[in-house]
């Protein structure tokens, strides 16, 4: 049946006798590993954490003392496979790290990461000896200690993850990190705030996906809305209750900061969810005709295609979710990815267009039941990972719909344990086990699916890059590398 990953804290629960290291290659390169160092107590190593980057040999007067350095032969970790080793994990009673380095079959270069990290953020590789003509790759490091396990992924800067990609790739392919409530990061009621730092924060780090909610006003002129010179105001809200308790804030400055960011960043597309909530009066019909008289325009800024686009109709655009109906003057074609019927509190449920798969069960009432949440948000990754690109004899790329859709997010306003902070706090680590260990593994998936393409779809998030932790975005964009397979 598969199982579900929790992550312990205690590093002091691993036996007593350390087990050796299982390490995972979620890359395209061969890679070996070559020299082991066991390296003295750290003194900033306190508690063991997950994410560095692999970084280039230290120089010789930069070096910590070591107790042993072992050269190793034969342990070559093949793309998206696990090698168990024969390499004994740190001693935590001890606060030990060790060196690991491995070797690009392929070049010759050589990457070194000690683990486990003594740093809550990742560390920027630099070309290594500093010089040379061509630059070395960019691994990423995740040691979970409480499995003795280190998956390598390929680093990727997060403010332009997209621009590596195929543009002929469409976006139901991609592994794509997104947030729930997205502009949710102001002094708010508990239950209202989702997120921890701002939207445009959120985009320089990977994100591309956002899930925002607008109250709507009625429209005094039904005869002709665009004849008003100035927009309605559609403030931002989650549920009935504003997004900050200390001033209004509106979807118009928001999408200010979406087209600065995409003139910055013409390789990237930003996936836009839209849903009217809140205590406006308007309709959904009068939220289409303002959005698309005031908002909507420039045409080149936005996506309004019902179909789902390549990476090459939409770079430098934003992609409309719509979670709401269409006026009738506004025809389909201009309507965006229809989510207009979308099914509440589901496990696994498809839209009424058949565009778009959800997984957004969010009904949590008490702690014991994230388990169950859980599980749910591992079945969406795996049916995501099961499908695979069908490529024509013209070299056309394309994959079945849908789209896939997968809430990490929940929350109980009556409880305070089920707070989305508190839910956070216990289904992120726990993911980036799963996309570890199990994700795009034969077998390992609850429902043990085949595996195609491995991709994520669309991961929405709550409570990321708290105190500059953006592990589970690195594991959700470093999947995409499957994809190069076909490049």
């Amino acid at each position: 049946m598969g199982f579900v990953f929790s992550r312990p804290a205690a590093a002091a629960t691993l036996p007593t006798a350390l087990p050796t290291l299982t390490i995972r290659n979620v890359t395209i390169t061969p890679l070996e590993l070559k020299v082991v160092e066991r390296l003295d107590a750290h003194p900033h190593l306190h508690k063991p954490k997950g994410l560095v980057k692999i970084t280039s040999p230290i120089s010789r007067n930069q070096e910590r003392p070591s107790s042993a350095k072992q050269h190793i032969t034969g342990v070559v970790i093949q793309p998206f496979s696990e090698c168990q080793t024969p390499v004994y994990t740190p001693d935590p009673a001890r606060h030990e790290q060790i060196r690991l380095v491995f070797e690009d079959k392929a070049t010759g270069h050589r990457y070194g990461a000690e683990i486990p990290g003594s740093s809550r953020r990742s560390i920027v590789l630099r070309p290594y000896p500093r010089g040379l003509e061509e630059e070395t790759k960019e691994f990423t490091a995740i040691y979970l200690p409480q499995h003795a396990y280190l998956a390598l992924f390929s680093s990727a800067n997060l403010s332009s993850w997209m621009s590596t990609l195929d543009s002929c790739l469409p976006l139901s392919s991609l592994s794509i990190p997104g947030t729930h409530n997205s502009p949710t990061c102001h002094v708010a009621l508990p239950s209202v705030r989702c997120q921890v730092v701002s939207v445009l924060e959120q985009l320089n780090n990977g994100v591309r996906f956002l899930d925002v909610r607008v109250s709507c006003p009625p429209i005094t002129t039904p005869e002709n809305p665009s004849s008003s010179s100035v927009p309605p105001e559609l403030a931002l809200v989650h549920s009935a209750f504003p997004i900050s308790l200390t001033g209004t804030h509106y979807l118009s400055e928001l999408l200010t900061t979406l087209y600065s960011f995409l003139e910055q960043h013409p390789s990237e597309t930003i996936l836009l969810s839209l849903k009217r909530e809140g205590t406006g009066r308007g309709t959904d019909h009068h939220l289409s005709e303002i959005l698309h008289h005031h908002y909507i325009t420039p045409s080149r800024r936005w996506y309004t295609s019902p179909e789902i686009p390549t990476l090459s109709r939409c770079r430098g655009r934003i992609v409309l979710v719509r979670r709401f109906r269409l006026h009738p003057s506004i025809p389909a074609t201009k309507g965006g990815i229809d989510g207009s019927v979308w099914p509440d509190n589901v496990a696994d449920g498809m839209c009424g267009s058949g565009t778009i798969r959800i997984q957004d069960y969010y009904g949590v009432g008490n702690t014991t039941e994230i388990q169950r949440k859980l599980r749910f948000a591992q079945e969406g990754l795996e049916r995501a990972a099961a499908r695979e690109l069908v490529v024509s004899d013209f070299g056309e790329m394309r994959v079945q719909q849908p789209l896939f859709i997968n809430f990490l997010s929940a929350s109980n306003f009556f409880n305070a344990s089920c707070w989305p902070d508190r839910i956070a706090v216990k289904m992120n680590p726990s993911m980036i086990e799963y996309l570890c260990m199990a994700h795009g593994a034969p077998g390992k998936g609850p429902g043990k699916l085949n595996i195609g393409d491995a991709a994520t779809g669309i991961v929405v998030l709550d409570w990321v890059g708290h105190h500059g932790d953006w592990d589970i975005v690195r594991c959700i964009v470093g999947w995409n590398a499957r994809l190069q397979l076909r490049q």
